[in-house]
């Protein structure tokens, strides 16, 4: 069996003279959490409704599971479900009641749809809320009655847009511990998701897109490789002093850092010579360390060209 659960390779859309995704790529693996990045309209929803056979693509092809999406003949290949947008549901009836309905109309067996409901409602941590009229939910409880609906296909691939939104920090928690646990059962969970946090701790393969582009994809580390070095972070007993001295330093860019003390930019041998002139002119070195780059300067760095001269940025993309 594959271990490939989405290839979709060359997708592009159009709505009138509007390009949302062009020519865009996407591999995910059973196994794994794949995260989904991009700026507020950078075509991330647009791509996981293709994928769900929500919108028509104009071109590319899209397996799933090892099917071509187009071969079901309108209706998703069993054991893919996904979360899109605001879930609607019934407000008159329950969430068990809402389930019910969904897992007939999906198909599901008279005599297995009770266990399958409930089994839902246990995973996204709604069983005190069962029989509850949805019409009382509030917005993060309607989210998980919303992730509830998309468990019941037990789905060995699992798409979601932006799926801990609406939820307090522990109904994300839930969310993270859920996906990780399908990923771990062998499922592929393909996630968007504005939260660096979220996406740095979850997901071992990543995503970016950027005006329906693909900028990146690849893992986390990998990303780290090819960013631009982070500053060294500088403090001094003389910090003032040490600004100034800078101005004279060939190869040396010094900043006053937002977290006091100072940033600065420089290769090895630069920042060598700045460090023993600092030494000979009696200020003290208090720190001198490289934190690494966090997902988000990273994605910043990506998603922001007027921040990158185009060579940069060609060299990331590529």
């Amino acid at each position: 069996m594959s271990h490939v659960a989405v290839a979709a390779i060359g997708v592009s859309k159009s709505y009138s003279r509007r390009e949302a995704l062009c020519n865009v790529d996407l591999i995910a693996h059973r196994g794994e959490v794949h995260g989904l990045l991009g700026p507020n309209g950078a075509g991330k929803t647009t791509l996981l409704r293709v994928l769900l056979g929500l919108v028509r693509r104009d071109a590319g092809s899209v397996q799933l599971l090892g099917r071509d999406l187009d071969s079901a003949a309108g209706a998703l290949p069993d054991g893919i479900s996904g979360l899109i947008d605001v879930p609607a549901f019934y407000p008159y009836m329950s969430a068990r009641e809402n389930l019910g309905v969904l897992a007939r109309l999906d198909g599901i067996k008279r005599a297995a749809q009770r266990a399958a409901v409930d089994a839902s409602l246990e995973r996204a941590g709604l069983v005190a809320h069962a029989d509850t009229k949805v019409a009382g939910f509030s917005a993060g409880m309607r989210q998980r009655l919303g992730l509830a609906s998309a468990l019941l296909r037990s789905p060995q691939l699992l798409l979601l847009d932006e799926p801990t939104g609406s939820l307090d920090p522990a109904g994300a928690r839930d969310v993270r511990t859920l996906a990780r646990q399908l990923a771990r059962e062998g499922a592929a969970v393909v996630l968007s998701s504005h939260d660096m946090a979220e996406v740095e701790e979850l997901c071992s393969t990543l995503t970016i897109v950027d005006q329906g582009r693909v900028i990146f994809c690849g893992t986390v580390d990998e990303l780290r490789k090819r960013a631009p070095p982070a500053p060294h972070s500088l403090r001094t007993s003389d910090d003032r002093t040490a600004r100034a001295m800078a101005l004279h330093s060939p190869g040396i860019r010094v900043m006053p850092s937002a977290n006091g003390g100072l940033e600065v930019s420089a290769d090895v041998a630069a920042l060598d010579a700045f460090v023993i002139a600092l030494g000979r002119a009696g200020i003290a070195i208090r720190r001198l360390e490289r934190p690494p780059r966090s997902l988000e300067s990273l994605f910043f760095d990506l998603t922001t060209p007027r921040d990158l001269d185009a060579t940069n940025l060609a060299e990331m993309a590529s």
